[in-house]
């Protein structure tokens, strides 16, 4: 999960950081980081939205950091 860290470090956030705006505790996180551990969807989630993100970026899927356009839907 070296994407996840690197582009976290590449935001100077650090762990406690991204606790505080994810609401995932620090040490699932750096589990989760450190590929000890996978997230969920709602993880993922609430990750990509912290670092404006996609969620197919974390994942691998694509090399694009930026994140789609979002749509707010009542």
């Amino acid at each position: 999960m070296s994407r996840l860290r690197d582009l976290r470090k590449s935001k100077g956030l650090t762990q406690v950081q991204m606790q505080m705006l994810t609401g995932i505790d620090q040490s699932d996180y750096s589990k989760i980081e450190s590929g000890k551990r996978y997230y969920t969807f709602e993880q993922c989630r609430r990750i990509a939205l912290a670092l404006n993100t996609s969620m197919d970026y974390l994942a691998g899927l694509t090399d694009e950091k930026s994140p789609y356009p979002r749509s707010f839907s009542s």
